[in-house]
């Protein structure tokens, strides 16, 4: 392994990205080498990966504080609040920060930062890159080492905030890793689909001639025909004389069903990254952009695929990022209902419904809303309905009740 410590200034075991990459990253059927880098290049997998980091790192985040009567209040000047919702080191904002986790998980399957203390006191998660290698060691502990601008470090388990994928190890599993099939399926596609619209849609093929030629009528014939009619900008009319004759050899596009294939490697991205279609613009057959059938679609999205990435990156910053003693008091959560801010009506039915049970106060509604509070808005309400008739204030034919007024 010394070449690779020369070359990437640290040594390489089986669980790292860039030996994949260099050893077994061509290893595909379709031939195509995979990498991250590859992969991104693939529109769909940039979207899905975007989508998905995007949408996380846009809900803030919340430190509650667990009381003795099991509910939770928000405590807004704990140390980690600022930390982790608005500026985790000097230079990213929050969204910045999440976002390169998340995209670290997408790919990788891992995501890091580097813990940066003041005393006791955590004050900054410097990013770390997605090709951290990971070793176990003798004594039990994780080592992490990366490469920071030239510098080889090393990292005890304790310095770093390590975020995993679906796995179980030291380490979580590399989508790119898993899908490299499917990838490089995806990658050659697009290679085929770009070098027919660049030879104009012009099929391969041979002309051929009625007799055998000399080796100047052969080139003369290269020069005439071959490279003539090939290449981006070669005319779309030529005329073949003297028995001149052309055979195609290839596969048209439509026999290769080329379009069919595309849509289906964006399903298959999809399917790998847990993002349904119709989420990053791609529409099944039969199906629409619009309506309810695409709400009960993006729900299911948050229930089975991105509240687990949440809760995931939740049990991280609870078990890696606070001591056992916070951990007892106090819980970090996304705010889910930051999915809703897009959707005014079903917010709006979201607020109705916890007010008419009196789950919510009016204050707690305007508190998520940004507004201040009002008198009055802190007493929970809600409504009377189907209460007997003796208990409405009503008597039988509109009347009040007997003995009402005496």
């Amino acid at each position: 392994m010394g070449i690779w410590n020369r070359l990437f200034g640290k040594k390489l075991t089986a669980r790292d990205g860039e030996l994949y990459e260099i050893w077994d990253g061509g290893n595909t059927w379709s031939g195509e080498a995979v990498s991250t880098r590859s992969a991104l290049n693939l529109s769909a997998f940039w979207a899905c990966t975007r989508v998905t980091a995007q949408t996380i790192a846009s809900l803030s985040l919340e430190v509650m504080e667990k009381r003795a009567d099991g509910t939770r209040e928000r405590v807004p000047d704990h140390p980690l609040q600022e930390l982790l919702d608005e500026s985790p080191n000097a230079d990213q904002t929050s969204i910045e920060f999440w976002e390169g986790r998340v995209l670290g998980l997408c790919t990788s399957g891992n995501g890091y930062a580097e813990k940066v203390f003041s005393g006791n006191r955590l004050i900054a998660l410097n990013p770390m890159p997605y090709d951290t290698s990971v070793e176990r060691l003798r004594d039990g502990s994780l080592r992490y080492r990366f490469n920071d601008r030239g510098k080889l470090v090393d990292l005890p388990d304790d310095k770093v905030f390590h975020l995993k994928a679906f796995g179980d190890g030291d380490v979580g599993l590399s989508p790119v890793e898993y899908a490299r099939q499917t990838l490089g399926i995806s990658i050659a596609s697009e290679r085929a689909a770009g070098q027919t619209f660049g030879k104009g849609m012009r099929a391969k093929g041979f002309f051929t001639f009625p007799t055998q030629l000399s080796p100047e009528q052969r080139a003369e014939a290269r020069k005439n025909f071959a490279d003539r009619y090939s290449g981006p900008n070669a005319p779309g009319v030529g005329i073949l004389e003297a028995g001149v004759d052309f055979k195609a050899v290839n596969i048209t596009p439509k026999d290769a069903e080329m379009i069919l294939n595309r849509r289906f490697n964006v399903e298959e991205i999809c399917r790998w990254l847990g993002v349904p279609p119709v989420i990053i613009g791609h529409a099944g057959e039969g199906q629409t952009m619009w309506g309810t059938g695409v709400s009960a679609i993006m729900q299911s999205w948050l229930n089975l695929s991105l509240r687990s990435q949440l809760r995931r990156i939740e049990k991280a910053i609870s078990k890696r990022i606070m001591t056992p003693e916070e951990r007892r008091r106090f819980k970090v959560r996304f705010n889910y209902e930051d999915l809703l801010r897009g959707d005014s009506v079903a917010r709006a039915a979201f607020y109705g419904s916890l007010l008419n049970a009196g789950v919510m106060t009016i204050n707690e509604v305007r508190r998520l809303e940004g507004l201040p509070p009002v008198d009055g808005g802190d007493v929970p309400r809600m409504q009377s309905q189907n209460v007997p008739i003796t208990e409405s204030g009503i008597g039988h034919n509109g009347g009040p009740r007997i003995g009402e007024n005496e």
